[in-house]
């Protein structure tokens, strides 16, 4: 890339430009001479949002050369100006930039009005009533369009030194239209929580060009909240008030006793919810995750205490069941099955090879028998695509079910079509895969769950809680107010995998057997990250396609974390290099040091709730749409449009989504994932490093978990010391979560 240069000229042509995001391709005429006829044209291509053909512009930038289209500049910031020439003012309004002027029109403006023309535009267009043709109503609308430009262009030079890119600018732009200049001089923390990928951080270092003392109330506020967000992401719920304070403080650099006033003023003015706990003192709560947590835990109860049957025994019915299907339920499947028929809300719980498909199966068709409607959810894609194989009944994911919308202003708001006054209309939901379930996901479907509905929660407790904040599951079990039952015999099936049984002892804090012949499980030792890295390579390209007769892109490697010679960033690239190699027939696009590749498998990595999708048939016609992708969803790139800047990916239940190249962000390579992220997910086979790192992250619930994910073979390659050292550590990071004692006291309450 050339060094940086600044150029000036007239906008002659755009040949692309999208409205979303300002992507533009245009020509610039550049300016040497003003009554030069020999001025250069110069392709450029950047994010620039609002711009017209006619219009001076003066961009700087950096050439590049495009593999089919050659020198181009790309273009890093802009600014427009205002031509003031006769010739370039007839030019600009000639070019069709205000809507009722065309080259007529602006040749006879330009004649009476000369170079006072936009002066007389923007503040007296009453005048304009002078030419021919111009009522008095169409004076007054060209003036309120040329102000509207006239404030977009201001914002965006104003925006451009406080260093904020063409897109957040535009997007800043678009929800605070003439006051964006008041809010940034007044309040910029606002942009955190209004603007979607605008975060505290950035916020701050607007504010500190801005001038915003440290002290500011403004700032307090956008910390804590801040420091609430990034901890819900770590899974809590809550933070009791010291805990919060010390880490505002470590964020703000500034005093504890402002940080704490600041959160009791939050709480008066409801911006904050503050609770005392027995245990713990002040807990301080965004007031998203209390609400979600209250309504949970009251219609949770709700539910489980409505009487939705009048038949208090079901062991005939059972026992005709087993007779006409030929087969044999354990006691503990004929109580999870009994239960389903009587209660109003049940979980049902267990490890790999313990009937939890069978069980599921057996409840389906014994309350269709009985006339009942069924609908199926899981949280992921991938979930709710095993969910339909495993019943022969269609799962939707969870979003699915409840129809997710996104308000589409640029603000971080969901909502769903189905809510309590527009219920799923079924008799049964049954969720697998609920230990995903996070308290906000939760509190939305149970909105959409009318009284009288039955809900079955079905997943392993012992598996890791899910990404977002909450512990839903394993606080509705240890409440002991929700009907629970637990599957905890292994099936002789079963028991012939090693996969399974090694699951089982890992969760019992044993050590698993390895490396039996013909067995499923196997441990490769090897002492360095060197080794590590050449073995998983050799049995993702060559000896498991080999063994198993797939695909290496069918194998998934899952890492304890991202960071490190073993973490999936290291291993993406060097699985991408063996899996997917750079192919002249294969288009890619490098962002952020991340190389995209047709062909690649991807992962979205954050919930983007107005993602629009498409589903298509073998002949490309449309069968169905709709919008948002979510976390974890997993699937491969199909095309790379490196000439229109997108791409589009095929995710796993058939979407197709095209990703503008400025949303890439939200896409990472998938050949290796961290175990968190594989949560939901079944692999024909694994591999999983076994290496040093945090101790956080070297424990039991994460090796069991990773080991589950398998369906064919796991293939464990490391340190075996390492493996009986997660296996030891059965600690597991605490969640401030409050859903287990909110049950228990409405219970209480409901049943005094």
């Amino acid at each position: 890339m050339d060094e940086q240069v600044i150029i000036e000229g007239i906008v002659s042509n755009i040949v692309f430009h999208n409205s979303e995001n300002g992507y533009t391709v245009f020509t610039l005429e550049t300016i040497y001479n003003e009554n030069s006829d020999n001025d250069d044209d110069i392709a450029c291509v950047g994010t620039i949002p609002g711009i017209n053909e006619g219009e001076n512009i003066k961009v700087t930038g950096s050439f590049v050369v495009h593999p089919a289209y050659g020198r181009q500049l790309s273009v890093l910031v802009y600014e427009k100006t205002i031509p003031t020439t006769e010739k370039g003012i007839e030019r600009y309004l000639a070019s069709g930039v205000i809507k009722g002027i065309g080259p007529k029109i602006a040749n006879k403006i330009v004649s009476k009005f000369g170079a006072d023309t936009l002066d007389i535009i923007e503040n007296e267009p009453e005048k304009l009533t002078a030419i021919r043709g111009i009522s008095r109503d169409k004076a007054i609308s060209i003036g309120e369009m040329f102000h509207e430009q006239a404030e977009l262009r201001r914002a965006m030079l104003f925006l451009q030194d406080y260093g904020i890119s063409p897109v957040y600018s535009l997007k800043i732009y678009k929800r605070f239209k003439e006051n964006t200049l008041t809010v940034i001089q007044k309040n910029p923390y606002v942009l955190a929580d209004e603007i979607f990928g605008i975060g505290f951080k950035m916020s701050d270092s607007i504010a500190e060009k801005a001038g915003i003392a440290k002290e500011s109330p403004f700032r307090i506020e956008s910390g804590v909240k801040f420091v609430l967000n990034k901890e819900a992401a770590n899974g809590n719920v809550y933070l009791p008030i010291d805990i919060l304070v010390e880490k505002a403080s470590e964020l703000l650099l500034v005093a504890k006793e402002n940080i704490e006033n600041t959160i009791l003023q939050l709480n008066i003015t409801k911006q904050l919810w503050v609770e005392n706990d027995e245990e713990k003192g002040k807990i301080v709560f965004l007031n998203s995750f209390f609400y979600s947590e209250n309504y949970v835990a009251k219609k949770l109860v709700e539910l489980s205490l409505a009487k939705v049957s009048q038949n208090e025994d079901y062991e005939k019915e059972i026992d005709n069941f087993e007779m006409i299907n030929n087969i044999h339920l354990a006691d503990n499947q004929r109580t999870a099955v009994s239960e389903a028929m009587k209660n109003g809300v049940l979980v049902i719980t267990g490890g790999p090879g313990t009937g939890k498909t069978t069980t599921i199966n057996t409840i389906i068709k014994l309350l269709k028998g009985e006339g009942y409607e069924i609908s199926l959810a899981a949280p992921t894609g991938r979930a709710a695509k095993r969910m339909t194989e495993t019943t022969g009944i269609e799962a939707q994911t969870i979003h699915r079910l409840l129809g997710v919308n996104f308000i589409s202003d640029d603000r971080k708001k969901q909502s769903f079509d189905k809510d309590e006054d527009n219920p799923i209309e079924t008799d049964v939901v049954i969720v697998d895969e609920s230990s995903m379930v996070d308290i906000i996901l939760m509190h939305n479907l149970l909105k959409a769950i009318p009284y009288g509905t039955r809900l079955i929660l079905v997943g392993d407790v012992d598996q890791l809680p899910s990404v977002g904040p909450g512990n839903v599951l394993k606080d509705i079990i240890n409440s002991e107010c929700i009907k629970v039952v637990r599957l905890n015999e292994v099936f002789r099936q079963a028991e012939k995998s090693a996969i399974v049984m090694n699951a089982h002892r890992i969760n019992k804090g044993e050590y698993p057997v390895i490396n039996e012949k013909e067995k499923d499980f196997f441990f490769m030792k090897r002492f360095d990250s060197e080794n590590i890295s050449n073995t998983i390579l050799e049995l993702v390209t060559t000896r498991l396609p080999r063994y198993l007769k797939c695909d290496g892109k069918d194998i998934q490697i899952l890492a304890p974390m991202r960071k490190s010679s073993l973490g999936t960033i290291c291993l993406n690239t060097s699985l991408q290099e063996k899996l997917n190699p750079k192919d002249t027939y294969k288009s890619e696009k490098e962002f952020r040091k991340i190389v995209f590749r047709e062909g690649d498998k991807v992962m979205q990595i954050k919930n983007n709730y107005d993602m629009t999708w498409k589903i298509f048939d073998g002949k490309r016609r449309l069968i169905d749409e709709g919008v948002g992708i979510f976390n974890g969803d997993e699937g491969v790139i199909e095309r790379i449009d490196n000439d229109n800047e997108y791409m589009e990916v095929v995710f796993d239940d058939s979407k197709v989504v095209k990703y503008d190249f400025t949303q890439l962000d939200e896409l990472e390579l998938s050949y290796a994932i961290t175990i968190h992220k594989s949560q939901g997910s079944e692999y024909r086979a694994v591999v999983i490093p076994i290496f040093q790192g945090p101790e956080m992250l070297l424990n039991r619930n994460l090796i069991y978990t990773a080991v589950t994910r398998a369906k064919e073979l796991a293939v464990l390659v490391g340190n075996p010391q390492i493996l009986y050292k997660m296996i030891d550590n059965n600690r597991q990071v605490e969640r401030y979560t409050g859903l287990k004692k909110r049950i228990i006291e409405i219970k209480e309450v409901a049943l005094s």
